[in-house]
């Protein structure tokens, strides 16, 4: 069977690089995948699929049923959205809309899991059991893949698999990881309120700027010596606003920054620890202050079963020198997290990096790139995978 999937996928490799030519020159911004997900559609039903469109606002789902009479799915899961990022790579399909950009993969994503599907359709009567795939929307801003649950797409599911391009490895290559792959990451928001005065006279009055400065140094310099080092988190302070006039003692600045963490205890404990924070520095320069903290997603845990699955499905189809156990997370976040919570899963890392190559521009980079022949070894790994799924039994 292997062998027939990689036949089946090596035949399709032109229009499979069509299709992502075709995605990357016309990217949608997040919750706006209008003709994104047309397409998808289009491709979906001429493979034989059952689809349904507007699934988690503009998501699409594609059913592949086979003879099996266990009515659960397996999942796999693409995203499709582009980031506000203006391209400069000057390729020839480079994007056709202006400050619009698929810096991050997700047109390769999107075509793998259109490969995927293709390839499975042309050997379903041999497949043990039903395939779902789910093509999300607003991926970028960590709300389609809620969207998409909300909506049912996990219904009868009963585990999901997922893909992420990763430039630092070679095209041909893909990368596993047991347990944690990506951060939990949350959204904080701090005010610190003091009161106006004459910047002659800072006496006077409460400065929340130089106050917010001391809340900023305190934060950083209290990870270092309150937080477990072996269990990372990393706050950055990415926004701040505040102050009227140059001569004028600010009263208000607001804080916006991002909290990343690969713990759930951790994660936990993050809200009061940081309010403590900031209530020692305000209360010793008499300034009032309010902490917003939000939880976004939480970190994506890959199953160990299905991390072995994925691993043995690409070490039979391309040798265990093309395939990569990642020592380490990353701190980025995903919202593949979110299906977790429901069912086990695993994403794995598609290399589409140049090998020869001395740069390759990292994921959010308008100069990003990809090595096109990492497509189908994106197809393989995953057709192949979701076939031995099936065949465990």
């Amino acid at each position: 069977m292997l062998t027939r999937i990689k036949d089946l996928a090596t035949k399709l490799a032109p229009r499979l690089i069509e299709i992502r030519r075709h995605i990357h020159s016309h990217p949608e911004l997040s919750g706006q995948e209008y003709q994104t997900a047309a397409f998808v559609a289009g491709v979906l039903s001429s493979s034989g699929l059952r689809v349904q469109e507007g699934v988690g606002k503009v998501g699409v789902v594609g059913e592949l049923h086979t003879i099996s009479k266990d009515e659960h799915f397996l999942a796999i899961r693409t995203d499709m959205d582009a980031l506000p990022i203006q391209e400069c790579t000057g390729l020839e399909y480079a994007s056709r809309k202006e400050g619009m950009m698929h810096a991050c993969g997700h047109d390769v994503h999107t075509t793998v899991g259109l490969g995927t599907a293709m390839v499975l359709s042309q050997i379903a009567e041999e497949i043990g059991g039903n395939i779902r795939f789910l093509f999300q929307s607003a991926e970028e801003i960590a709300q389609g893949a809620g969207w998409m649950v909300k909506d049912g797409a996990m219904e009868n599911v009963s585990a999901i698999l997922g893909v992420h391009v990763f430039p630092s490895i070679p095209a041909g290559s893909i990368g596993v990881r047991y347990g944690a792959l990506t951060a939990a990451a949350d959204d904080l928001e701090i005010v610190i309120i003091g009161e106006s005065g004459h910047g002659a006279r800072p006496h006077e009055a409460i400065d929340a700027i130089w106050i917010a400065a001391q809340v900023i140094t305190a934060l950083q310099q209290a990870i270092s010596r309150t937080q477990n080092p072996l269990r990372p988190v990393v706050l950055s302070i990415g926004k701040i606003n505040g102050g009227r006039a140059p001569n004028v003692i600010s009263d208000k600045v607001q804080l916006w920054g991002t909290v990343r963490s690969l713990h759930p205890e951790t994660r936990a404990q993050l809200p009061n620890w940081i309010d403590k924070i900031v209530a020692s520095v305000c209360n010793s320069y008499g300034a009032r202050y309010q902490v917003n903290y939000r939880q976004g997603v939480p970190s994506v845990q890959n199953d160990y079963t299905l991390t072995q699955l994925l691993q043995s499905a690409a070490e039979e189809a391309w040798s265990s020198d093309r395939v990569q156990v990642l020592p380490e997370p990353s701190l980025g976040a995903e919202d593949f997290s979110v299906y977790l919570e429901h069912v086990p899963g695993s994403m794995f890392r598609l290399g589409v990096g140049y090998p020869d190559r001395i740069i390759n521009y990292p994921l959010h980079h308008p100069e990003f790139e990809v090595d096109e022949s990492a497509i189908v070894t994106g197809v393989v790994t995953m057709a192949y995978a979701a076939y031995k799924y099936w065949a465990k039994d």
